[in-house]
C-alpha cells in the first residue's frame, strides 16, 4: 500500500438511521424549504424596516436596548441562578455543535433585538453594527455604496458576532486576516453590568485582544466597528485548473496568491480573492479575483456570470468545469461573488437534497434554497444527530500555510473527504498573545506567504461524507476527529470551536493560549458568572453540577497542567 493509499475497511451494516437520513431529503423539501423561504423573507422585511429608520433612531433603540441587557444582568443573583447565557434556542446556530451547555440549568439574557446597522461613516470606513447583523445584511447596504467589510464571510446567515467571538473567514483573508481581525473597537457589557468600550490602544486592550475567539465567555457583545473598504461593481475571476499530486496541488495553490520574491504586500502581485477547491487527489481548481469596474466588465469580449440567480449551476460545480475547457477568466457581481457558496452551502446542499443540482430542480425549487442550517438541526432527531457526528465531517483545520501539503495528505488518508476547501488568511504577530498566535520565530523563518508581521496560515475546509461511508465502509467519525485534533496540535494548527470538537480539557489548552483570556476572566469578573471557553465548546450534554464545579476549580484546570 502506498503512502497515500486509505487503509483497507470492513463493510458497515446498516441500521435503521441510514435509511432516515437516505430519504431526508422529503421532510426537507417539503418543510424545512418551505419554512426556511418563510423565515428568510422575513428577515429580509425586518432588514427593511430597519434601514428605513435614521442612524439616530436605530441608535436610540440600541441604547434602551443595551440598559435592558444591563438591567437583566443586575437581577441575576449568583447564589441562585446559573451561569448566563443568551435566550437563543440551542438548535439556532450554523455551526455543527448543538450547544449543549444551554441544557444545563442558565440565567438567559435577550439580546434577540440587537439586529440593526448602526452606522456606515464613510469617512473614518467604518461600519458599527450589532451581533446578529448577518452577512448578507450588511453586504446588501454597504455594496450598493461600493464599500465593504474587509473580510465578507461567503454564507448569509452568518452574524458578525459568531464571526467575531468565534471564526470567520473570507477569500480576502491573506491581506487582512479572520474577520475579527478587522474590528476596531467592541461594545461589551461585563458581568457587573458596567458598559464599556474596547479598542487596541485604550484601557480594555486586554479585553480587546482576549474577545476573539473566546465563544461570548467574558461578556456581552452588544456592537462592533468594523474596518470598510472600497471595492468595485463586479469581481474578475480567473480559473486555472491543476493536475498532480496533492504537494504539487498544494504548491499550486501557494504560487497563486504568494509571490515567490517574498513581495507579499505588492497589490500588483497579490490578487483581492483567493481560494482554491481540490476535487480528488490529483485535481483541483485555483481562483483568484481581483475588482473591477463595471466598463471593464462590460467591455466586448467579457463573459459576465450572474451566480446569484437560482437557476445558475452550483459555484463548486461551475469552477469544476475548468478542469476540462481549461483556465478561463469571468466577471461575477461583487456581491453575488461574496455569497457564491450560499446556495449550496459549499457543497453540503449535495448530501441534504441529492437531486438539487439537477438544472429541473434549481429552475422549479432552486428559488428557496439553501434550507436553514438551524432548521435542519431543529429537524433531526437525537439518532440523525448523533448519526452525523459519526458518519459526517465539518471540521476547519488552520494551519501554517508551508504545511498545507502535509495537511491534504493526511485529510486524504485518514478521512477520504472531497471537494476540499483551501483559504489563506494572515495570522498577525501582536502586542500580547491570543488564544490562536503565530509560531514562535515564523519571522526569521522565510516561508512563502509570510512578512515580518504576520505568518499566512490556510483554513483547510473538510466539508462531506467521508469516502469510506460513501463507500458503506465502517468509519469512526469521532475518533477520526480525535485524530485530526492530535495532528493539528503536533503541526502548530487550530480547529474553529464551531465544529464538534472531541478535545479533552488538557488538550483544548494545548492547541490554544489561555493566558490573556484566564488574565481578562479574573479582572473583569467573568469566572462564575460566565461558562468557561472551553466548557461551552466540550461536545456533550452539561449538568448544572458539571459546570459549577469546573468553575469551582478554575485556578486548578487541565490549562496549568499543560502549562
Amino acid at each position: 500500500m502506498s503512502d497515500l493509499e486509505a487503509p483497507l475497511r470492513p463493510k458497515r451494516k446498516k441500521v435503521w438511521v441510514d435509511y432516515f437520513v437516505q430519504f431526508r431529503w422529503i421532510l426537507v423539501i417539503f418543510v424545512v424549504l418551505p419554512i426556511s423561504f418563510t423565515l428568510y423573507f422575513l428577515t429580509y422585511l425586518g432588514d427593511v424596516k430597519s434601514e428605513m429608520k435614521s442612524y439616530k433612531q436605530r441608535q436610540k433603540e440600541h441604547d434602551e436596548n443595551v440598559k435592558k441587557v444591563v438591567k437583566r444582568l443586575k437581577e441575576r443573583n449568583p447564589s441562585k441562578d446559573g451561569l448566563v447565557c443568551t435566550a437563543r434556542k440551542p438548535w439556532i446556530a450554523v455551526g455543527m455543535r448543538n450547544v449543549d451547555y444551554k441544557r444545563a440549568r442558565h440565567f438567559e439574557v435577550d439580546l434577540s433585538a440587537f439586529r440593526n446597522i448602526l452606522e456606515i461613516d464613510k469617512e473614518r470606513m467604518i461600519a458599527r453594527v450589532e451581533p446578529l447583523v448577518n452577512m448578507g445584511q450588511i453586504s446588501r447596504a454597504s455594496v450598493p455604496m461600493n464599500l465593504s467589510l474587509a473580510v465578507v464571510a461567503e454564507l448569509d446567515d452568518l452574524t458578525v458576532g459568531g464571526l467575531i467571538n468565534g471564526y470567520g473567514i473570507e477569500g480576502s483573508s491573506h491581506i487582512y486576516g479572520l474577520f475579527s481581525d478587522t474590528v476596531v473597537a467592541y461594545e461589551i457589557v461585563l458581568a457587573d453590568g458596567q458598559v464599556v468600550r474596547a479598542t487596541k490602544d485604550n484601557e480594555y486592550s486586554d479585553l480587546f485582544y482576549a474577545i476573539p475567539w473566546s465563544q461570548g465567555t467574558l461578556g456581552l457583545l452588544v456592537s462592533a466597528e468594523i474596518k470598510l473598504i472600497p471595492i468595485k461593481e463586479y469581481m474578475r475571476l480567473t480559473y486555472k485548473p491543476v493536475v498532480g499530486n496533492l504537494k504539487e496541488l498544494a504548491q499550486a495553490y501557494i504560487d497563486s496568491f504568494a509571490p515567490r520574491d517574498g513581495d507579499q504586500d505588492n497589490p500588483e502581485k497579490v490578487p483581492d480573492f483567493v481560494e482554491t477547491m481540490i476535487y480528488n487527489s490529483t485535481e483541483g481548481v485555483m481562483m483568484t479575483g481581483r475588482y473591477a469596474s463595471k466598463e471593464e466588465a462590460k467591455k466586448k469580449g467579457s463573459v459576465i456570470n450572474n451566480v446569484g440567480w437560482w437557476f445558475k449551476p452550483w459555484f463548486y460545480q461551475h469552477a469544476q468545469t475548468a478542469l476540462k475547457k481549461g483556465e478561463f477568466v469571468e466577471y461575477i457581481p461583487t456581491r453575488e461573488y461574496y455569497h457564491r457558496h450560499t446556495r449550496c452551502l459549499y457543497w453540503e446542499g449535495k448530501l441534504i437534497l441529492p437531486f438539487a443540482d439537477q438544472w429541473w430542480f434549481r429552475f422549479l425549487l432552486g428559488w428557496m434554497m439553501p434550507p436553514k442550517v438551524s432548521l435542519l438541526k431543529a429537524t433531526q432527531g437525537e439518532a440523525i444527530r448523533n448519526y452525523y457526528h459519526e458518519m459526517h465531517v465539518i471540521q476547519d483545520m488552520l494551519v501554517p500555510l508551508y504545511k498545507v501539503g502535509d495537511a491534504l495528505e493526511w485529510v486524504h488518508q485518514e478521512m477520504e473527504v472531497y471537494p476540499l476547501w483551501l483559504c489563506p488568511h494572515r495570522l498577525f504577530k501582536l502586542p500580547v498573545k491570543t488564544m490562536v498566535y503565530p509560531e514562535p520565530g515564523f519571522e526569521h523563518q522565510h516561508y512563502q506567504g509570510d512578512t515580518s508581521y504576520a505568518q499566512m496560515y490556510t483554513d483547510v475546509g473538510v466539508y462531506y461524507s467521508p469516502g469510506p461511508v460513501l463507500r458503506g465502509e465502517v468509519f469512526d467519525g469521532a475518533e477520526a476527529v480525535r485524530r485530526m485534533e492530535d495532528w493539528l496540535i503536533e503541526n502548530r494548527g487550530f480547529q474553529p470551536q464551531y465544529a464538534v470538537s472531541e478535545l479533552s480539557e488538557k488538550k483544548f489548552w494545548r492547541m490554544f493560549d489561555g493566558d490573556l483570556y484566564e488574565h481578562c476572566r479574573k479582572k473583569y469578573g467573568a469566572v462564575g458568572t460566565f461558562m468557561s471557553v472551553y466548557y461551552k465548546s466540550k461536545k456533550g450534554r452539561k449538568t448544572e453540577k458539571e459546570v459549577q464545579e469546573a468553575e469551582q476549580a478554575h485556578l486548578e484546570t487541565a490549562y496549568a497542567e499543560a502549562t
